[in-house]
């Protein structure tokens, strides 16, 4: 029947209008606004007193409304969503009202500001903070409070501060508490956190409700609980919390804001309240300390006797109506300056109804309300919680939280929230001084005392104790029984892998009951990829064994530390190594021994290039400096060499040469020394570059991921894959070969390869290790048993007894330290080509030096011979050049000492040919 007579309330109000105005002078004698809120709630009591004065203060500021008296008629909407609309805002809109200040509740202000819109009249609330108010459809609500979207972001913000992945939230189940909680589900996801279970409760709950759902929660494995409630209901969450011991040590509760509106009411609370939300953390509207709020809380006090409210203390939601009814005030008087009149009108439709007992008749529409409204929406000013604006969303500015966290008899401030930095310990008014930082490292809370009066921080979740057993599932292997095996005619799981995981839960602080399962046929190894979807599907819990981590599997699965390193490696034949007379050729690729004894020759014409008109060990006649290149060239090799070099340049190439000979000689011996001493594989696959480039068969372990791994990534045709099911096969196909049946080689991974060759000595790996992965253990995502279990793991890794673990099953014998890895690969000139650029560019800048030198000695001597007679002056051009160029050759070929006595000879004999002519002439 309620929601009868709302539908035909507002179908009757959608009737076209036309009306009859009242008018009002421009500057009224009295103004009239409303306000409807509980009297008798937690929030309703402080904004009752906080409402009246802020009417009697805009009265007595003469700036304000200038002569115009502002009336505040309150209405008592009794929590009561129906009553609060019939009763309460009936009344209002029979009276010319042109604000409101509330609702109060969420809930009846989604109803009535369907008639707001209709009577074109601002509805300011000062506590409805469902994020859903701030739509389009409700154009004339105005939030003056903080929206419970920025709650939310806080409460989202703070579960991944102490790095918790799941929490419960129990909720009033109405509009405040459902839209509350799909925007904590969205915060959260944002932050890769998700809500475990939503536990809501009805409106009005009683002890035997809640008691139910706690119930049901204190099953489920999160710990971490977010009550969004209203106080009523909230404090009998508590106190039926306790009873069942969910308030003790491991525990983690945070409560919305309505619990820190409780306390700031009406703190101390009794000790047995107290009692039931200790360690409790909880959120309050951060407003500013400003001299108005300060002024406001020291006439409190005074306040409250003069209402009769009884001991009630100023809480934030009551500063937020103090400011409403002034941010009324404010938008009134430039209302009044620009516009003038207040005009309604009623409703023809309405006075042709009779006989009814809503009296819809008497309902008046604002005409001016549209511009009320924005005046409202424009207006700043500030107020009793500082600055008090709107955005362009219709948000106050600036929107903060305290951090409080619940200890004795009250609360304490461990830090702030604000969505300008997030978490922090510097109040938001310092914060907005500085640019804003959204890194996480700079977050800081203060220590919590958290429930069981300990400043640990709690795991946030425990394993449940519901009874139910973990399904684990256990790959059913046939081959490596080491690694795991399940015992003939009974279902016991052992091996490596077992004694691990039993292990890791031997270390967790809460038992775990659990079943293993195997997976598998018995008959061939299973498919990983599947039991890893098993778990993902939720048919098994988690998956326990040689389950390699790969990218595809931690998109389903969320996996644990590894314990055992593991990456795919490639097996092959090998025998043993016979030696041949040409042995000591094999070091280097024929290309290597072309470019080394190049440069050995190369070299020595360079430093007898340098050397030889300066240095008498790089002269004489042309045999014996031609021998004397090459014994020089070679003699380096042995750092033998008899010739002493005396140019600079000449030691700067010799320093470089004998370097690139240290690294070539060395590197030479090394190679030399694997190839007599290693021995000498059968096949020609040399490593995953040679599988990838050949078109041999190649094995692999049946069920391994490296079947998808040789088809997906390195793009092998499957039709080279020949799978392979135990040691006894892996022998067998790889002495056979390629052209018998068998492979080339069997690419597998190390655990598994090391375990073949601690009994099989005429294999070996070649090549290194192409793909780095480990075993881990699998669970479903998000699962905080797998952060637990990787804990568990290092512990074991670091006492020492994951070690322990691997030589008891995955012990190697003495024949895999005869086996080691071979890398047959010969010395490539590739390796080296740095070191032979480097001595390069080192002899060409010598001789560019050597060349620039040697020319300005010669055009030096050359300017200084005597001129040619007139007889040689007639000779051609190109008998001069070949005269320069022999010159030129001759005097390179000169040792240092000769040009220069040459060169003065030469000096004395033009001088005397000077003076000789000059005494013809007289």
């Amino acid at each position: 029947m309620k929601l009868l007579l709302l539908e035909f309330l507002f179908i009757w109000y959608g009737l076209m209008t036309t009306g009859v105005s009242k008018n009002h002078s421009s500057r009224p004698d009295v103004v009239n606004i409303g306000a409807i809120f509980a009297f008798n709630s937690t929030i309703g009591r402080a904004a009752q007193i906080a409402i009246d004065a802020a009417a009697n203060d805009v009265n007595s500021d003469p700036n304000v409304l200038r002569g115009t008296r502002l009336v505040v008629h309150q209405q008592d909407s009794n929590c009561n969503g129906f009553t609060g609309i019939v009763e309460a805002a009936l009344q209002f809109m029979e009276t010319d009202i042109v604000a409101i200040v509330g609702p109060q509740s969420s809930v009846v202000a989604h109803v009535i500001t369907h008639l707001a819109n209709e009577l074109k009249v601002p509805l300011l609330s000062f506590s409805a903070t469902d994020p859903t108010l701030s739509s389009l459809q409700y154009p004339f609500f105005v939030r003056t409070t903080q929206s419970d979207a920025f709650q939310m972001d806080a409460i989202s913000e703070l579960v991944d501060y102490f790095q918790w992945k799941e929490v419960i939230v129990i909720f009033v189940d109405d509009d405040y508490g459902r839209n509350g909680v799909a925007y904590l589900n969205d915060k959260l996801a944002e932050r890769h956190c998700t809500i475990f279970y939503k536990a809501a409760l009805p409106p009005e709950p009683s002890r035997d409700d809640i008691t139910d759902l706690l119930v049901r929660v204190a099953l489920m494995e999160s710990r971490v609980i977010v009550l969004h409630a209203n106080p009523d209901s909230g404090v009998k969450v508590f106190s039926v919390a306790h009873y069942l011991g969910m308030t003790m040590t491991g525990y983690v509760w945070i409560a919305t804001d309505w619990l820190s509106s409780l306390l700031d009411s009406f703190s101390p609370l009794e000790s047995e309240i107290m009692d039931t939300m200790q360690g409790v953390l909880s959120l309050r509207q951060h407003t500013a300390n400003t001299k108005r709020r300060k002024n406001l809380l020291s006439r409190w006090s005074k306040l409250k006797k003069e209402d009769d409210n009884g001991n009630v203390r100023v809480n934030s939601y009551g500063l937020y109506a103090y400011d409403s009814v002034w941010m009324v005030a404010h938008a009134l008087d430039e209302f009044f300056d620009d516009v003038g009149a207040i005009t309604f009108y009623n409703d023809s439709r309405l006075q042709d109804v009779d006989g009814g007992i809503l009296n819809l008749k008497a309902m008046s529409v604002f005409a001016q309300g549209d511009v009320l409204l924005k005046k409202i929406q424009s207006t700043v000013f500030e107020g009793v919680t500082g600055p008090f604006q709107l955005d362009s969303d219709g948000n106050l500015v600036h929107p903060a939280y305290d951090i409080l966290n619940i200890v004795g008899t009250g609360s304490r401030g461990i830090g702030y929230w604000s969505n300008y930095s997030g978490l922090s310990t510097e109040t938001p008014e310092t914060l907005y001084l500085k640019p804003p930082n959204s890194s996480s490292a700079d977050k800081k809370l203060y220590d919590v005392i958290w429930p069981g009066q300990t400043t640990t921080k709690p795991r946030g979740w425990v394993f449940p104790n519901n009874g139910q057993e973990l399904r684990v599932g256990v790959p059913y292997r046939v081959s490596y029984p080491q690694v795991v095996s399940k015992e003939m005619g009974s279902d016991r799981m052992n091996g490596y892998c077992i004694d691990v995981f039993t292990a890791a839960l031997n270390l967790l602080p809460y038992p775990v009951v659990y079943r293993l399962i195997p997976f598998g046929n018995g008959h061939v190894n299973p498919n990983y990829t599947n039991l890893v979807e098993k778990v993902s599907s939720n048919e098994f819990d988690a998956a326990v064994g040689d389950v390699t981590i790969v990218m595809d599997r931690t998109k389903i699965v969320d996996f644990t530390q590894p314990f055992i390193e593991s990456g795919l490696v490639v097996l092959t034949s090998v025998k043993e190594h016979d030696s041949s007379a040409w042995a000591f050729l094999q070091p280097f690729t024929w290309e290597m021994w072309a470019v080394t004894g190049g440069f050995f020759l190369f070299v020595g014409v360079v430093i007898w290039i340098l050397e030889h008109r300066i240095n008498d060990e790089f002269r004489g006649p042309p045999k014996k400096q031609l021998v004397t290149i090459f014994w020089f060239s070679f003699s380096t090799l042995f750092f033998a060499h008899r010739e002493a070099t005396v140019s600079s340049l000449g030691r700067l190439v010799l320093l470089i040469w004998l370097f690139v000979v240290l690294i070539i000689q060395s590197s030479y011996t090394a190679s030399l020394t694997s190839i007599l001493t290693v021995r000498k594989l059968l096949s020609p696959i040399t490593g995953i570059d040679g599988i990838v480039n050949s078109n041999d068969p190649v094995g692999y372990q049946v069920g391994s991921f490296a079947e998808k791994y040789l088809i997906e990534e390195l793009k092998i045709s499957r039709s080279r894959l020949k799978v392979l099911h135990n040691p006894e096969e892996y022998a067998r196909a790889l002495e056979l070969g390629p052209n018998e049946g068998g492979v080339a080689a069997v690419v597998d991974e190390r655990p598994y390869v090391e375990l073949f060759l601690s009994t099989k000595c005429n294999f070996a790996i070649v090549g290194s290790e192409f793909t780095r992965s480990g075993w881990g253990f699998a669970f479903h995502r998000d699962s905080p048993l797998a952060v637990d279990m990787s804990t568990a793991i290092l512990q074991l890794s670091e006492t020492g007894d994951l070690q322990r673990i691997h030589d008891k099953w995955l012990m190697r014998s003495s024949c895999i330290s005869e086996s080691t890895e071979i890398e047959s690969n010969r010395l490539q000139l590739q390796s080296f080509w740095g070191l032979f650029a480097i001595c390069g560019v080192a002899c060409f800048f010598a001789l560019l030096v050597y060349f620039i030198m040697i020319v300005r000695e010669f055009l030096r001597h050359f300017s200084q011979k005597a001129p040619e007679t007139p007889e040689a002056s007639v000779s051609s051009a190109g008998s001069k050049s070949g005269r320069i160029l022999q010159s030129f050759l001759s005097f390179a070929d000169d040792k240092q000492e000769d040009s220069r006595k040459r060169s003065k000879s030469g000096k004395i004999l033009s001088a005397a040919r000077n003076s000789m002519n000059i005494e013809n002439e007289t």
